[in-house]
């Protein structure tokens, strides 16, 4: 009969003990496990983004103007013959060519002598003209013989350029056909190819919807996918005002700094246009913000582990990133992990 009246003590013992494990456990499940971050000011650049291909400012096709036995030149900054990717110097000789024929047929001491006679004919006619020997018609006449000879001599001298072949800018030879040398090659041969990337073009095509937000001397990135850890700077220097009723964009150009040729002619690049930028503000990643109607939220942590509920007004924005006008506060905690099933008050536990 004992063992019997303890019995309902014992089990309400029990079931006190099974309450106060339940109660634990149910306390630790509400404690959700977060990561958060201390809100700073920080700055924040709005872009409009396109892509395209960069080009060369200056680009020449260099041919052959003459006939001639071809004799490809010595680089005097390596003291070998020019190859491909050398950089040269405007005016700097990279193929020489021979001509005998070609040359005795312009007969350059000829024409050098007859300009030396007409030139002292001049002279003697004017001399004579001074003392009254000679009419102003006989002077003239004179004057145009020493004339028609200093013209064919520089015409010679323009003739026989053409049998060295210089860069016609500074920049580097990007096509290099090969010729043995001493071979004869015609007239209107390819020679070599050059350009200087230094500074280089980008032709862009943007949205019409961003028409006023681009400007003229707007800040670009520049990067290009297989380097995207170098980033250059460009500046929009054209815009068309007219909006293609096909494609519902306009065209626009920008010019890229190029210091260090890191980028080629030809690459596909990715350019960010500059359109606004904080450099003081808050700013938060766009991929935490919950949406409730057209209200934007995030969460932050409040006292005793609590997350707070923090409704928001929003500025500017790019990919990643939004600045936060209104809701947020500088030192305060924000939940960057876990937030998906918090509500207002939900108990949270930081594990980073």
């Amino acid at each position: 009969m004992k063992n019997i009246q303890f019995l309902p003590i014992i089990l309400i013992l029990m079931a006190f003990a099974a309450c106060n494990n339940q109660s634990q456990s149910v306390s630790t499940e509400l404690a959700v496990p977060i990561s958060a971050e201390d809100i700073k000011l920080q700055g924040i650049m709005q872009f409009v983004s396109t892509t395209g291909t960069v080009k060369a400012t200056s680009e020449m096709v260099v041919n052959s103007e003459m006939a001639g036995d071809y004799y490809l030149q010595k680089n005097p900054a390596t003291g070998r013959t020019y190859k491909l990717g050398d950089r040269v110097n405007k005016g700097q000789t990279i193929v020489r060519f021979e001509n005998d024929e070609y040359e005795n047929n312009l007969a350059l001491e000829a024409v050098k002598l007859n300009l030396e006679i007409s030139e002292q004919e001049y002279e003697k006619q004017k001399s004579l003209y001074e003392k009254g020997g000679v009419t102003l018609r006989e002077l003239r006449n004179s004057e145009v013989s020493k004339t028609n000879a200093r013209y064919n001599h520089e015409n010679v001298l323009i003739q026989l350029e053409k049998m060295n072949v210089t860069a016609p800018f500074s920049g580097i030879i990007v096509e290099l056909p090969y010729y043995t040398q001493g071979t004869r090659v015609a007239s209107g041969s390819h020679l070599f190819s050059m350009m200087s990337y230094n500074f280089m073009y980008l032709n862009i095509n943007l949205p019409e919807k961003s028409i006023s937000e681009v400007k003229l001397k707007q800040d670009v990135l520049i990067t290009n996918y297989t380097i995207p850890e170098d980033t250059l700077i460009g500046t929009v220097t054209e815009l068309s005002p007219a909006i293609s009723s096909e494609t519902r964009t306009f065209a626009g150009k920008v010019e890229v700094k190029n210091p260090e040729l890191k980028l080629r002619p030809g690459m596909f690049v990715k350019a960010d246009i500059i359109t606004d930028r904080k450099d003081s503000t808050i700013v938060i990643p766009k991929d935490i913000i919950l949406t409730r109607g057209r209200q934007k939220y995030v969460f932050v942590v409040g006292r005793n582990s609590t997350a707070n509920q923090r409704w928001l007004t929003t500025g500017i924005e790019n990919q990643n990133s939004i600045e936060v006008l209104e809701g947020l506060k500088v030192n305060e905690r924000l939940i960057i992990k876990g937030f998906e099933t918090l509500r207002d008050n939900s108990k949270v536990r930081i594990i980073l």
